[in-house]
C-alpha cells in the first residue's frame, strides 16, 4: 500500500521528465501543405515518367506475344490531395490520372509474324498513399514507413498495320496483362520516391552541428511529430553547446513555446532557453571577453580616466607614464527575457583598469563591476535567424570602495559611449565608429578575445530543409518565448536538391558532430 502510494506521488514529476520542453518548435499548417503538395506533386510525376515495367510474354492458343521496351509517353494527374491525417501521417491521393504507353511488340498467328509498336493509354488511375512520419535514433526527421495502394479503371491498346483488326480481338490478353504490370510497379516506384529520395532531401535539415570554432548546436527532434487535421507540429531540442564539452547539458527550465495561429505557411518558435543557452555556450567557451590596449584605447577616454579620480591612483604608480590597459570580461552566462514588449539581454561583467610597462608585469590600477542592459531585435535573414543588440542601460561600481564608486559616476556617459560606438558595432558585426577607434589606423581597432562576432553577423540557421525559404517573415514576442509567422517558397526544386545529395555508397556514420560547411547534412 505504502508502494502505491509513493508512486502515485512520483507519477506527476515522471510525467514532466518525460516531456522535455523543447526549445525551438516549428508548425507547418494547411497552407503550407498545399505548396509542399504543388512541387511535390512534379516530383511525383517525374517518378512515375520513369517507372520500370518488365518484359510481357506468353501464348493463348495460336497467339504467341511478346512485349517489350515500355515507356511512359504522356503523364495526366487530373486530380490530386495532399493532407494531413492524425497519428502522424500524411496522406497523397491522386484520382482520375491517365498514363500513356508505347512499347514494343512482337506477334505470331498461326504464319502471321509481325513486329511494331503498341499505344496504350491508362484511364481512372487511383493511388493512395499514406507516409508516416517519425524521428531516428538521431533525432532526424524520417519518413519511416509508406503505404500504399494503386488501380487502374481501364486499359486501351491501338494497333496499327495490316493485321490490326486481328490484334485487336486478341489484344485482350496483352491490355489484360500490361494493366495488371503497370499497376504493379506503381507503389514500388512511390515507396523508392518516399523513404529514399525523399528522406536523402531531410538529411540536409541541420541536426547536430557545429556553428563556429566555439560552439555548436542540436536540433534533434524530442518527439515524433505531432499531427492534426490542420497541422504537423515538430519540437526540437534547440540547444547550444560548448564545443570543448560537446556532452555537457544544460537543463530547461524555460517557458514552453505555444503557437496558436495557423494564418500562416509555417511558425517557428523560440524560448528563451534557445538564445540562453547560446549565451551560456559561449560563457563556458571563454570567449565573452574584450581587451584595449595602449593606441587601442580611445584618446577621450584615456584623457578622462587620466583627469579624473583615477589621475591620482595614477599617480601613485612608479609606471604612471605607461600604456593603459581595459580588459572588459562577462563574469557570468547572460540571460534572455522575452516579454511582449520586447526582448533584452542582461550582462554582467567587470572591467580591469590596469598599466601594462614594457617589460613587466601589468599594474592592475581598479577592477569595477559592469552591469549592462541590451535590447534585442529578432529577425529573419534568409533561413538565418539574426539579433542585433542595442545598448540601453549601462551602471559601473566599485567591487573595493563606495568612495570610488561614486567617483566613477563620472564615467557612466563616456563608457556608455564606448560601448554603444566600438563594442556594440563589432558585436552585430559591424565596424566600429571611426570617432573611437584610436588613431583611426587598422591597427589601433578594439582587440576582441575572440567574441563571436562572425555568427552573429551571419546568424543560425533553421531546421528546414535545403531549397525550401522564408518569405514575408513577421515576429511577435509573447510571454516567454517568441514566434516567427512566415510564407515559404522553393527556390529550389525537390528533384535539383535530392539529385545534388543522392545518397552516396554506405560509408560508417561518424558520432561527432561535423564542420561547418556548404553541405547543410552535417551528420
Amino acid at each position: 500500500m505504502a508502494v502505491g502510494s509513493c508512486l502515485l506521488l512520483l507519477l506527476p514529476w515522471l510525467v514532466l521528465a518525460s516531456h522535455s520542453p523543447p526549445g525551438c518548435k516549428i508548425r507547418i499548417t494547411s497552407k503550407g501543405l498545399e505548396l509542399v503538395k504543388q512541387e511535390g506533386l512534379r516530383f511525383v510525376e517525374q517518378e512515375l515518367q520513369n517507372i520500370t515495367v518488365p518484359d510481357l510474354h506468353g501464348k493463348e492458343g495460336q497467339f504467341h506475344y511478346n512485349i517489350s521496351q515500355v515507356k511512359v509517353t504522356d503523364l495526366q494527374l487530373a486530380f490530386s490531395d495532399l493532407h494531413f491525417q492524425p497519428q502522424q501521417h500524411l496522406v497523397f491521393n491522386i484520382s482520375n490520372a491517365s498514363i500513356s504507353l508505347r512499347f514494343r511488340r512482337q506477334l505470331l498467328y498461326w504464319f502471321f509474324y509481325d513486329i511494331g509498336s503498341i499505344n496504350t493509354s491508362a484511364d481512372g488511375v487511383h493511388i493512395h498513399t499514406v507516409l508516416q512520419l517519425a524521428k531516428d535514433e538521431a533525432g532526424r526527421l524520417k519518413i519511416s514507413n509508406v503505404t500504399c495502394n494503386a488501380s487502374i479503371a481501364k486499359m486501351h491498346a491501338g494497333f496499327s498495320g495490316t493485321l490490326r483488326k486481328v490484334y485487336e480481338f486478341l489484344g485482350t490478353f496483352i491490355v489484360t496483362g500490361m494493366r495488371f504490370l503497370v499497376s504493379q510497379q506503381i507503389c514500388p516506384s512511390l515507396e523508392h520516391a518516399s523513404l529514399v529520395l525523399l528522406n536523402s532531401l531531410l538529411d540536409t535539415v541541420p541536426v547536430r552541428n557545429y556553428m563556429d570554432e566555439h560552439i555548436g548546436i542540436d536540433y534533434s527532434l524530442l518527439r515524433d511529430p505531432a499531427v492534426s487535421t490542420d497541422t504537423l507540429d515538430l519540437d526540437f531540442k534547440g540547444m547550444f553547446f560548448p564545443r570543448a564539452r560537446e556532452n555537457q547539458e544544460m537543463e530547461n527550465h524555460a517557458v514552453e513555446p505555444v503557437i496558436k495561429e495557423t494564418e500562416r505557411m509555417v511558425y517557428v518558435a523560440f524560448s528563451e532557453y534557445f538564445f540562453d543557452s547560446a549565451m551560456h555556450a559561449y560563457f563556458q567557451a571563454g570567449v565573452l571577453a574584450m581587451e584595449l590596449q595602449g593606441e587601442k584605447v580611445p584618446k577621450d577616454l584615456e584623457v578622462l580616466l587620466r583627469a579624473t579620480f583615477f589621475g591620482t591612483i595614477f599617480m601613485l604608480s612608479p609606471a604612471v607614464d605607461a600604456p593603459l590597459q581595459l580588459l572588459l570580461q562577462v563574469s557570468a552566462p547572460p540571460r534572455c527575457t522575452i516579454k511582449p514588449s520586447g526582448t533584452s539581454v542582461s550582462v554582467s561583467a567587470f572591467l580591469n583598469i590596469s598599466l601594462v610597462p614594457p617589460g613587466r608585469p601589468a599594474v592592475q590600477l581598479s577592477s569595477m563591476a559592469v552591469e549592462t542592459k541590451l535590447s534585442a531585435k529578432v529577425f529573419l535573414q534568409g533561413k538565418a535567424l539574426r539579433v542585433q543588440l542595442d545598448l540601453r542601460r549601462f551602471r559601473i561600481y566599485s567591487k573595493q570602495s563606495a568612495l570610488e564608486s561614486l567617483a566613477l559616476f563620472s564615467l557612466q556617459a563616456p563608457l556608455k559611449t564606448l560601448l554603444q560606438l566600438t563594442i556594440m558595432p563589432i558585436i552585430n558585426g559591424m565596424d566600429p565608429h571611426p570617432g573611437w577607434a584610436g588613431t583611426g589606423s587598422s591597427e589601433a581597432q578594439p582587440h576582441c578575445l575572440s567574441l563571436p562576432t562572425e555568427r552573429t553577423k551571419k546568424g543560425v540557421q533553421i531546421p528546414l530543409p535545403e531549397g525550401m525559404d522564408f518569405t514575408k517573415e513577421v515576429v511577435t514576442n509573447h510571454a516567454g518565448f517568441l514566434t516567427v509567422g512566415a510564407d515559404l517558397h522553393f527556390s529550389q526544386g525537390l528533384r535539383e536538391v535530392i539529385e545534388k545529395y543522392r545518397p552516396a555508397p554506405t560509408v560508417p556514420p561518424s558520432s561527432s558532430p561535423a564542420e561547418p560547411s556548404a553541405d547543410p547534412r552535417q551528420l
